[in-house]
């Protein structure tokens, strides 16, 4: 297994038996050497526009034949255009992908639970995580998506499928940040709060403008979604995580 890194640091927070190489997505050149006796390629998109994709997948299809990229359970394959930015970014990423002539395939993952790390700081100055509403989901855990990434990899049979990911159960930010509470032991809340004053914390985080912007958009379009899928436990034959077994794996996070 390869990493790609932008920076020799990130390396430091890998494991030992991981390989690493320098490289960037931005710099679609530089990814030689790191794809060099690649065959398969584990693809998160960290930008908001595909700008570098497709001399990015040129470099990936010079090396390897497979690439799985982690999209968004959000996308509406009968839309012309997806009701957020976020999800119309990963629609158009994965329009690319198909093109590519690569063979591939989608991880579209409902909401990841690692996303509330971001919490971590206003739960161990307040026990208060403030932020706009978000409509419920069944949050998954980022374990589920690696493992069913490792099949998709290394297997046949996932070729041009496209994988909807999720937990078991849907879940609010209230719901969340209680299950928070119990794995640390602490009475936590969820407090709402209006769009301009989670534009303005999110800023004042040193959140790019174009990003704030873009979740923000796609906090108000979300509507609530009961879908839960068993496709974790099909394809890897165990039943997906709870975000209360994520909550208690991570209690050291937010003490």
């Amino acid at each position: 297994m390869r990493a790609l890194v932008r920076q020799s640091t990130s390396a430091r927070r890998l494991p030992a038996a991981v390989e690493t190489a320098s490289g960037d997505l931005a710099d679609p050149a530089s990814l030689s050497s790191a794809l060099t006796g690649v065959d398969a390629v584990f693809l998160i998109w960290p930008f908001l526009t595909t700008e570098h994709a497709p001399a990015v997948l040129a470099a990936i299809g010079r090396h390897a034949r497979r690439v799985v990229y982690v999209s968004s359970s959000g996308v509406d394959d009968d839309a012309a255009r997806q009701t957020d930015p976020i999800n119309q970014l990963h629609a158009d990423m994965e329009a690319l992908i198909e093109r590519s002539g690569l063979e591939w395939t989608v991880l579209r993952a409902n909401t990841i639970a690692s996303n509330t790390l971001g919490w971590a700081e206003q739960i161990r100055a307040t026990g208060v995580v403030r932020g706009p509403e978000i409509a419920a989901t069944a949050v998954v855990h980022e374990g589920d998506i690696a493992a069913v990434a490792v099949r998709a990899l290394t297997e046949d049979g996932h070729v041009a499928a496209k994988h909807v990911l999720t937990g078991p159960e849907v879940l609010s930010r209230a719901d969340q940040v209680a299950a928070i509470g119990a794995a640390i032991g602490r009475p936590l809340r969820f407090e709402p709060v209006p769009v301009e004053a989670a534009r303005e914390r999110m800023l004042a985080d040193g959140r790019p403008p174009a990003l704030v912007e873009a979740l923000l958009a796609s906090a108000a379009n979300r509507s609530r979604s009961d879908l839960v899928t068993a496709t974790v436990a099909e394809i890897t034959g165990t039943p997906a995580r709870t975000f209360r077994d994520w909550a208690v794996e991570h209690a050291a996070d937010f003490r």
